[in-house]
C-alpha cells in the first residue's frame, strides 16, 4: 500500500482533534467511574482525538458531599490515576480527568493531565462556589495560592500549580490551559491569563447542574470566552448517574473556536459518549498575531512569576481522516438559513447606507451607472433604487445606461431594458460600436481591417469606451458614476484600469464578493417592494457570468469562469488568504475537503441543484495556482487606486485605505513554492 502524502493529514495543517467526554457516572465509585473513562479513552484513540476532556470530580463523581473527606475514596482515587495515564499513553492521546487530590494538609479540587503513561500535572480550581447550591468550601481548598509546586501523587512525583500550561512535544500551538467550573463565572477567569500566556486550547472540566435556560448561558460562557481570549474552549460536564438528591445533570458538552460553535453534544444522554471536533490551532495563532491588542494586554496583565510549560506527548504518526468541523463551501454566504438571511439584510443595508451617506455629503440627487443585465450591475441598481426611496428621491433621478458593444447578447441586453422599466429608473441606451470601431481604426488594430482579432485590446477599448460615456454623462447630468465591480473581480484584476470598470465616483459593491452577490439578488427578489422585478431578477441570476467584450464563438458566450476560475473557489481562496494569512497548501486543504464532496456537507438555501459541484485535488491546486499569480504578482496596481466604498464582509475589504496594503511590483514566489512543496499532484 502506498504511503500517504502528509498533505492529507489535518494534523499536517495545524489542527488538533480534540474530545469532550461525557461518562456515565458512578456515585463515589472510583474503581467503576475508571471503568468508563477507559472505554471513552479507548473510543477516542481510534477516532484520532489528541486531547481528551472529562468533566469535573470525574473519578470520584461530584455531588456526593461529605465523602469528599473519607480517606478511602481519596486513596481509591489515586489508585485509579496510573491506570488511566498508561492507558492514554497506548491510545497515543493526552486526557484530562477530575480528581479530588491532596496535597499537604489540602484538599483540592483538579484537573489532572495524563500523557504518555505519566501524571504530568495537575491543576487545582481557583474559584470555589459556596452559594446557593454549592458549598465547594466545606470540603476543598482554592488552588490560587499555588503557582507550580511538586506534586506526591499515586506514589510519584508530579507538578500541581495555578500556573501550569501544558504543551505537546514538537506540535507547534498545541499548548493547553485547564480551569474547572465555576472559574469560567468569575470575572476573570483563570484561562485568560491562560491564554496570554500562550495557551491556544481552554478546557473546562464542570460540574455545573442543570436548570431551565442554563445550558444557554454556559453555551453563551464558552462562545464569549473562545471570542474574548482568541482561542479554543473545550467544555465537559456531568451527566447521568450523578447523584440527583438535590440537583440534576445534562451532560452538555461543547467545543467553541474565536466564538464559533465547532461541535456540542447530546444532553441527557444515558449511555457514554463523545463530542469531537478539530480545532485550528495555527489560525489561533495568525489571529492574536495580527491583533496587536492581544499582545499588548499580554504584557500589560501578565506579572514576572510567569506560567511553567509541561511538555506531553501524543501519537507520533499522522493519519488522514476528513476534517471534523463545520467548513463552509462558501466563507461569505453561510450555510444556515436564518444566518444567510441576516448576513444579506445586514450586507444590503451597509450598501444602501454607504451609498446614503455619499450623496448627502456631495449634495447629489442624480446617479449613472451601466446596466449590462448582469449581477453586479443588477445588485448595484438594486442598492440604488433602495437608498433613493429612503432619502425621498424618484427612482428617475437613477440614469441607467446599456451600452452594447460587439458582444452584446439580446438576452443580457433585455434584461437590463426589462430590469430598468420594472424597477421605475430612467434608462436609455447608447451603441458604442460606431466609437469603437473609430478608436480601434486610429490605433491601427487589425479588426478595423476585417480581421477576427479578439485581443485584450479589442476588449478594453469597449470596456473603457462604455465608463467614458458614463462619467461624461454624469458632467451632463449633474450626477455622480455609481461603480458595479465587485470583491471578488478587485483579487483578480478582473477590471479594466482607469477610464474601465475599474473606476467610479462611488462603488456600492467593492466590499461585496460575488458568490454573496448571487445570493443578495436573491434576497432582494423576494422583498414585496420588488414583486414586478421579481421574474427578471431571477433571469439575470440564471445568466452566466460573461464580460461580453469578444462575440460567441460556435455558439458559446465569452465565459469568465472559464478564464478566471470558478467564483465559488476564487472566493474561497480569497477568504482564506486575507482573513487569517493561511499558506497556499493549508487553503488548497480547506478547499478540498469543502470541495472535494458535493454530497457531503450542507449548502446555502437556495442554491441551485446544477451548481452542486465538486472539484479534484488537481483542479483546485491548478485554480489556486492562477489565484496566487493574480492576487499577488499581477493585480495589487489596480487595487491600489480603488474608488470609495463601504467594507462589508468580514473577510475584509482590498481598499489600499482599509484592510489590504500590499506593494504594487510584488511577486507570488514565495506562496507559489509553498503550493508545490506540499501539495501533491494527484
Amino acid at each position: 500500500m502506498a504511503e500517504l502524502h502528509p498533505f492529507h493529514s489535518p494534523r499536517t495543517h495545524g489542527f488538533v482533534r480534540v474530545g469532550a467526554a461525557t461518562p456515565v457516572v458512578h456515585v463515589a465509585d472510583p474503581a467503576a467511574n475508571a471503568e468508563e473513562h477507559l472505554k471513552l479513552i479507548c473510543k477516542a484513540g481510534e477516532a484520532g482525538v489528541e486531547l481528551l476532556v472529562f468533566p469535573e470530580l470525574s473519578l470520584s463523581a461530584y455531588a456526593i458531599d461529605d465523602l469528599h473527606l473519607q480517606s478511602a475514596l481519596l486513596d481509591a482515587v489515586e489508585v485509579q490515576l496510573p491506570t488511566l495515564a498508561q492507558a492514554a499513553g497506548e491510545a497515543g492521546l493526552a486526557v484530562v480527568v477530575g480528581a479530588p487530590l491532596r496535597h499537604g494538609d489540602r484538599l483540592l479540587n483538579c484537573a489532572v493531565l495524563l500523557a504518555g503513561g505519566q501524571i504530568v500535572g495537575a491543576v487545582p480550581k481557583t474559584y470555589l462556589p459556596n452559594y446557593r447550591e454549592y458549598y465547594e468550601k466545606r470540603w476543598f481548598s482554592s488552588g490560587d495560592d499555588i503557582g507550580a509546586e511538586t506534586l506526591r501523587v499515586s506514589g510519584a512525583d508530579s507538578w500541581i500549580g495555578t500556573r501550569l500550561l501544558f504543551q505537546a512535544e514538537d506540535r507547534q500551538g498545541f499548548l493547553v490551559g485547564l480551569e474547572i467550573c465555576e472559574d469560567f463565572w468569575s470575572p476573570l477567569p483563570p484561562s485568560t491569563r491562560q491564554a496570554l500566556a500562550g495557551a491556544r486550547i481552554l478546557c473546562n472540566l464542570s460540574a455545573s447542574n442543570i436548570v431551565i435556560g442554563k445550558a444557554e448561558e454556559r453555551a453563551m460562557l464558552c462562545a464569549s470566552q473562545s471570542a474574548r481570549a482568541m482561542g479554543a474552549y473545550v467544555f465537559a460536564a456531568s451527566g447521568w448517574g450523578e447523584s440527583t438528591t438535590d440537583l440534576a445533570w445534562d451532560g452538555q458538552a461543547t467545543i467553541h473556536e474565536l466564538g464559533a460553535r465547532l461541535a456540542t453534544g447530546e444532553r441527557f444522554s444515558l449511555e457514554n459518549h463523545l463530542t469531537v471536533a478539530d480545532i485550528d490551532v495555527d489560525r489561533i495563532g495568525l489571529e492574536r498575531m495580527r491583533t496587536g491588542t492581544f499582545a499588548d494586554c499580554a504584557r500589560r496583565e501578565l506579572d514576572d512569576e510567569g506560567f511553567v510549560r509541561l511538555d506531553f506527548r501524543v501519537r507520533p504518526t499522522a493519519s488522514a481522516s476528513a476534517l471534523v468541523r463545520p467548513l463552509d463551501r462558501f466563507p461569505f454566504v453561510p450555510d444556515d438559513p436564518a444566518r444567510l438571511d441576516q448576513d444579506c439584510f445586514e450586507a444590503f443595508n451597509i450598501q444602501v447606507q454607504g451609498l446614503m451617506r455619499r450623496m448627502k455629503a456631495t449634495r447629489s440627487e442624480r446617479i449613472v451607472l451601466g446596466v449590462s443585465g448582469g449581477l453586479d450591475s443588477t445588485q448595484a441598481l438594486l442598492v440604488a433604487c433602495t437608498a433613493f426611496d429612503r432619502l425621498g428621491l424618484p427612482r428617475t433621478s437613477i440614469l441607467g445606461f446599456t451600452l452594447p458593444g460587439f458582444a452584446t447578447s439580446a438576452g443580457t441586453k433585455s434584461n437590463a431594458w426589462a430590469l430598468m422599466q420594472a424597477l421605475g429608473v430612467t434608462g436609455a441606451e447608447i451603441d458604442i460600436r460606431p466609437a469603437a470601431e473609430r478608436m480601434l481604426k486610429d490605433i491601427g488594430h487589425p479588426y478595423a481591417d476585417g480581421k477576427p482579432v479578439h485581443d485584450v485590446t479589442f476588449e478594453n477599448v469597449q470596456a473603457g469606451l462604455r465608463t467614458d460615456y458614463l462619467f461624461r454623462l454624469a458632467n451632463q447630468n449633474q450626477a455622480f458614476v455609481l461603480g458595479t465591480g465587485d470583491l471578488s473581480e478587485l483579487a483578480l484584476g478582473w477590471a479594466t484600469y482607469g477610464v474601465g470598470d475599474h473606476m467610479s465616483h462611488y462603488n456600492v459593491n467593492g466590499g461585496v464578493a460575488k458568490t454573496l452577490i448571487r445570493h443578495l439578488i436573491r434576497w432582494v427578489a423576494v422583498r414585496p417592494e420588488m414583486l414586478e422585478a421579481a421574474p427578471i431578477l431571477h433571469a439575470i441570476l440564471d445568466t452566466e457570468i460573461s464580460p461580453e467584450l469578444v462575440p460567441a464563438f460556435d455558439g458559446r458566450l465569452q465565459s469568465t469562469e472559464a478564464t478566471v476560475g470558478p467564483y465559488a473557489l476564487n472566493d474561497f481562496f480569497l477568504f482564506h488568504i486575507t482573513r487569517y494569512g493561511l499558506v497556499p497548501s493549508k487553503v488548497a486543504y480547506l478547499a478540498y475537503q469543502a470541495w472535494g464532496d458535493g454530497t457531503r456537507g450542507h449548502w446555502p438555501a437556495h442554491h441551485p441543484e446544477a451548481d452542486r459541484v465538486a472539484y479534484d485535488l488537481v483542479t483546485i491546486k491548478g485554480w489556486l495556482r492562477r489565484f496566487l499569480i493574480r492576487f499577488f504578482q499581477t493585480s495589487q496596481f489596480k487595487r491600489s487606486a480603488l474608488p470609495n466604498g463601504p467594507k462589508v464582509v468580514t473577510g475584509g475589504s482590498l481598499s489600499p485605505r482599509g484592510d489590504w496594503r500590499a506593494p504594487s511590483d510584488g511577486t507570488a514566489r514565495a506562496w507559489l513554492d509553498e503550493l508545490d512543496a506540499n501539495v501533491p499532484d494527484d
